[in-house]
């Protein structure tokens, strides 16, 4: 019997009190034990995306919650920003086509990071751009790109920035209030150490005005009417009850880390990777790697698909290749969620093998000691 690791960006492993919470009877989704139950997920929502206003919550992949934010923020032939720099910042742009809206692209070379300034030109060249689409972790690239930055430059137009949030949050910080970013969209099945199926969408004032005034099509993410129920601890419709009771157990664990130290480890992990990484001669896609995962171009001659099969097959570790025009190029490590250093470690242990397995010329330990000096550094 092989022992499996699940080191993908997505579903990550589940948390053992999460499992164990789904394993309880369900409740009544319209009884006041839910309701009690659901009161504590909005607060502690609120607390992992750091800010005052309610967190929307609905049963659908993250990408409901994206479509839910473009239906209830903008109106038919409105103007919009989106950066494409991966695959899923191309999914904000499908999105915004597939309602006949108009948007602008920035389109930006996949394993870089969006220079600012170029948000900036694009709001300046069209005033009446009412929404900036963007991504803090693009998971195809390993990208981590500069919100802060861009939420300053948005802050100061009539637009509101709009962000996916699906990998990072609950790894990388995003300060939603502090940083002045008016949607967040996160998913259950990343950070959140839960499976999937749970959409989350936080809204900031400037975004419910919007919201008020949208007039494109919608019924089941409907932004106004769910936010409704939520203030009387109800969800619209049947919601997945048994994911709610796990997603309780997720945020009172992270509740109990503290956001500090969760970020810290995140951070802690991904250096490891990243060092582990080089120390084999290995190049980084990134060039402003996130916290998430690890992109690694695959070295010459050897296709990325071939590890990942490689490392699935005879070592029961599975990873991500590359997607779309990346495909067979490179590969993704993901240490996120519920990971720990001995995660890393056999991680790097099992790639070490694997590329000597396939004719890459490994000294075998070199990456695992980069990893565990990181590991070893104090802080």
């Amino acid at each position: 019997m092989k022992k499996r690791h699940l080191l993908a960006p997505g579903p990550t492993p589940v948390l053992p009190d999460a499992l164990l919470a789904m394993a309880r009877p369900i409740l009544y989704h319209r009884g006041p034990e839910y309701e009690a139950l659901l009161a504590s997920v909005r607060e502690g929502l609120k607390f992992l995306f750091q800010t005052k206003n309610e967190v929307l919550l609905f049963t659908s992949s993250g990408t409901g919650g994206m479509e839910g934010t473009v239906v209830n923020t903008l109106s038919p032939g409105d103007h919009a920003v989106v950066i494409r720099s991966g695959k899923f910042g191309e999914r904000w742009g499908e999105i915004c086509e597939a309602y006949g809206l108009q948007p602008c692209y920035i389109d930006v070379e996949w394993g870089r990071a969006v220079e600012p300034d170029l948000v900036a030109e694009a709001l300046a060249a069209d005033p009446s751009i009412k929404a900036v689409f963007a991504t803090h972790t693009e998971s195809s690239t390993g990208v981590l790109h500069d919100i802060e930055a861009i939420a300053r430059i948005v802050g100061r137009t009539r637009a509101i920035l709009v962000v996916d949030a699906i990998m990072s949050l609950g790894v990388a910080s995003l300060p939603m209030d502090a940083w002045g970013v008016d949607v967040v969209v996160g998913g259950s099945q990343k950070g959140l150490m839960i499976p999937p199926g749970l959409a989350f969408c936080a809204v900031s004032d400037k975004a419910w005005a919007m919201a008020r005034q949208s007039r494109l099509p919608k019924f089941y993410f409907n932004f106004l009417a769910e936010r409704k129920s939520l203030e009387k601890n109800q969800n619209t419709f049947t919601p997945a009850v048994s994911l709610v009771m796990a997603l309780h157990e997720s945020l009172a664990a992270i509740r109990a880390e503290g956001l500090t130290a969760l970020f810290a480890r995140h951070d802690r992990l991904a250096r490891a990777t990243r060092a582990g990484v080089r120390a084999l001669g290995l190049e980084l896609f990134a060039d402003r790697p996130t916290p998430a995962l690890t992109a690694v171009t695959a070295p010459s001659g050897i296709e990325a698909g071939a590890i990942v099969k490689r490392l699935r097959t005879a070592h029961g570790i599975t990873i991500s290749g590359g997607q779309a025009q990346l495909k067979g190029k490179i590969f993704r490590l993901a240490h996120l969620g519920y990971a720990d250093e001995s995660d890393v470690v056999i991680c790097l242990a099992a790639l070490e093998r694997t590329l000597t397995d396939l004719g890459y010329p490994v000294k075998l330990g070199e990456g695992v000691r980069a990893v565990q000096e990181v590991l070893g550094q104090a802080g």
